[in-house]
């Protein structure tokens, strides 16, 4: 059985802890300078929450140190990236039901929340492949507006097809997923023919939460 996240709200409409995304998404989708952040087990949600956003939110936690503080062993986890979000950007999410399955994605307002483009569903894809498509539907929607902010994805495997303008994936290409493969191909045409000054990210969840274009269907 999957572990049972906790998810901790400092800064949000009802600051707390909650043990499902929805609830937790209502309290920060549509407040400005949100502060949330998921976390494995309840101890860990409710020190964290105690011990405050400053220790635990979008900031680089020192090497070799536990939540508690106490020095670990040798097998430390990854160190923790020192980036801080930036607001003014687009962040891109897409919500699946199977994989491959019907997908849909879209795109949002980092700092409101507000929902900016939507595409879906597609009655057959895959979950890269949906991310790759609303991040190539970014960069075409800010080319368009003029605008150099940055798009922020979840997925390490679509920012890394963006950047090689190449997918790679085993979805058979077949009548049930021409839609999806028509939409891929001409994803791949606009990057190979159009130069974009935008920074593509990765959202570091388990800094920052979860993306604001989530779905919530965990």
């Amino acid at each position: 059985m999957a572990k049972q996240k906790h998810y901790v709200v400092w800064v949000g409409n009802n600051p707390g802890i909650y043990t499902n995304w929805p609830e937790c998404q209502s309290q920060v989708a549509q407040f400005k300078d949100a502060k949330y952040k998921s976390f494995d087990s309840k101890a860990e949600a409710e020190r964290a929450y105690q011990e405050g956003w400053k220790q635990h939110w979008g900031k680089n936690k020192s090497e070799g140190k536990s939540l508690n503080g106490a020095t670990k062993g040798s097998k430390s986890k990854t160190p923790m990236s020192t980036e801080e979000i930036d607001y003014n950007s687009i962040s891109v999410d897409v919500g699946t039901r199977g994989n491959p399955g019907p997908i849909e994605y879209r795109g949002v307002n980092t700092q409101t929340g507000e929902v900016i483009f939507e595409k879906g569903p597609i009655s057959k894809g895959t979950n890269n492949l949906g991310e790759f498509l609303a991040i190539v539907h970014s960069l075409a929607y800010l080319k368009r507006e003029g605008s150099n902010k940055i798009v922020y994805s979840d997925s390490r495997t679509a920012l890394k097809w963006v950047r090689e303008k190449q997918v790679a994936t085993t979805l058979e290409r077949d009548e049930s997923t021409k839609e999806v493969w028509d939409l891929v191909d001409r994803a791949l045409q606009w990057l190979r023919s159009n130069h974009y000054d935008n920074p593509v990210r990765k959202w570091e969840t388990q800094e920052w939460g979860e993306i604001k274009a989530d779905y919530g269907r965990k």
